[in-house]
């Protein structure tokens, strides 16, 4: 398995990251383990979760799920020095954790201590903030995103990085986390938490979790650029498309147990646009002799700003399939097929 450099961390990762969002509901605890087992043997040292985790559906009753069953096999392994553990703080907008509050220098100490007690561990490797405060334009919301929405003035935003990231530097220096990551976050947001870092200290940012895959390509320009120059690693999430990319999907099909059968229209990424993207996709992979979801998932690990390419499998079966992208090659050739088909089929959801 080939290895990464975290930011500037001084961390090493695989090139894929295990993402455990599903354990604790699609994912019983006994799958989770075996996934994690298998996970390990083939190679892969990294691990997201999340204290919102597990989803599909989010519950009050399953919040913090994935972190106990994580932590079970901490527990019962003793093998927590193997794994490179990420989780992440929630955050505005989401009620079932604080009440919803914004994170702050108030919320982080509480929220890292919930996250150590659940995955049975004294430190987090990467602690990641779930969503900005201001707001995001993730998860569709690019189609109609007002920058100023949030209600928050530059000053407001900018006072709140450096009390959080004053916060963090108490963790690090407490031991309870070692580097610091955001998720579902912009080129903009990005260089300013590098920028307060600079002024007055704490953890400098290593990684930004946002989804990107072949048909989800909002990374590919300003963002790169600033992880390129910046040494920040992307950790694409939803490399598959969400399951689309695997073609299991197309001509109306809907598999028992599958996302789409819970949530119907994937999170608002269902559309004709995308099935007739897939179509494309899948004869790119036939022409050349690729299984999808190996050409999937090795387009988005080797992309050059990425650090780990984090993908989910509600089986084990799904995971023994997903880790033969580890010896997929992508020619020059592919490469540019590939492209050719983005310009073709530009962000279907």
């Amino acid at each position: 398995m080939k290895m990464n450099k975290l930011g500037r961390t001084g961390i090493d990762v695989s090139e894929f990251c295990l993402g455990t969002m599903t354990f604790g509901t699609q994912t019983k605890q006994d799958e989770a383990h075996a996934q994690i087992d298998r996970a390990l043997a083939a190679g892969i040292n990294f691990m997201d979760a999340a204290e919102m985790y597990p989803v599909n559906p989010i519950s009050a009753e399953t919040v913090g799920r994935t972190e106990e069953i994580i932590g079970n096999w901490f527990e019962k392994t003793g093998k927590r020095k193997e794994w490179v553990l990420a989780t992440k703080h929630s955050g505005a907008g989401f009620a079932h954790a604080r009440n919803g509050a914004m994170i702050s220098a108030q919320t982080i100490p509480e929220a890292i201590e919930g996250s150590l007690k659940r995955l049975k561990t004294d430190c987090i490797d990467l602690y990641q903030f779930h969503w900005p405060n201001r707001g995001s334009y993730m998860f569709r919301q690019n189609w109609s995103y007002d920058p100023l929405k949030g209600g928050m003035s530059r000053d407001e935003v900018i006072d709140q990085m450096e009390d959080c990231l004053g916060a963090l530097q108490r963790e690090v220096e407490r031991g309870t986390i070692r580097a610091f990551g955001l998720s579902n976050e912009s080129a903009w947001g990005t260089a300013q938490w590098l920028a307060a870092a600079e002024r007055v200290g704490g953890p400098r940012v290593a990684s930004i979790q946002n989804e990107y895959s072949l048909v989800c390509r909002m990374a590919d320009t300003d963002l790169a650029e600033m992880m390129m120059f910046e040494d920040v690693g992307l950790l694409p999430f939803s490399p598959l498309g969400a399951g689309f990319l695997s073609g299991k999907y197309q001509s109306g099909a809907v598999p028992d147990g599958s996302r789409m059968s819970i949530n119907g229209d994937m999170g608002g990424r269902k559309s004709e646009r995308i099935f007739d993207a897939v179509d494309a996709y899948l004869a790119v992979a036939r022409n050349f002799g690729l299984d999808p979801v190996h050409m999937a998932f090795a387009w988005s690990a080797r992309r050059p700003f990425v650090a780990s390419s984090i993908f989910g499998a509600t089986t084990l079966a799904q995971l023994e399939h997903a880790l033969g992208a580890a010896d997929v090659t992508l020619t020059p050739e592919v490469l540019a097929v590939l492209d050719a088909t983005h310009k073709q089929h530009p962000m279907p959801y």
